[in-house]
């Protein structure tokens, strides 16, 4: 699917990959839900190292997903706040999202669905409260800097949702070979 440039497309896009992503979770046995997830060394990025379960995938995507909101809401109250808190920045953001991992540990499965679950409809609300040319014109919230809004809405649902997909299907091919 490509890159959503239109209000329309964020939002099926997002749904969409949403939804795929909630039927590859019901459709994992116990035993791929119970074996720690385990990657060959060839997978260089550090989320392939960081993430041992299901939950952290899942974690994951909620604390972005708060980054999104904190930000877009924040900044449209005239409280003037980057997308990533202080003191992390592009080129140390995997150490937030090493904090993030570390403040979940005593987050249950169960928990960590319920949390995706509720920040995935606010973002989706946030979608539909915003027009076609606030989400893909660049320039109509300078706090967004040089981006248009709608690109921090396709990286934190549609783009993170496929990532998760993808990490979680190799996880399941894993397991298969271990069988």
């Amino acid at each position: 699917m490509a890159r959503p440039t239109s209000k329309t497309d964020l939002l099926n896009a997002a749904e969409a990959n949403y939804e795929e992503l909630k039927a590859l979770i019901a459709s994992l046995t116990e035993k791929e839900l119970s074996t720690p997830f385990q990657f060959d060394d060839s997978k260089k990025e550090a989320h392939w190292k960081r993430d041992k379960n299901l939950r952290d995938v899942l974690i994951h995507l909620y604390e972005w997903h708060g980054l999104l909101l904190d930000f877009v809401t924040s900044n449209q109250a005239g409280i003037s706040k980057p997308f990533l808190p202080k003191p992390y920045n592009w080129k140390n953001y995997g150490k937030m999202n090493e904090w993030f991992w570390q403040k979940h540990q005593d987050t249950t499965l169960e928990e960590a669905k319920a949390m995706l679950e509720e920040s995935h409809g606010k973002v989706m609300d946030l979608t539909e409260n915003l027009t076609n040319e606030e989400l893909f014109s660049k320039g109509i919230f300078p706090w967004a800097g040089n981006n248009a809004l709608g690109a921090y809405f396709v990286s934190n649902t549609a783009s993170h949702y496929t990532w998760a997909i993808k990490k979680i299907k190799a996880h399941r091919k894993n397991c298969k070979a271990l069988v």
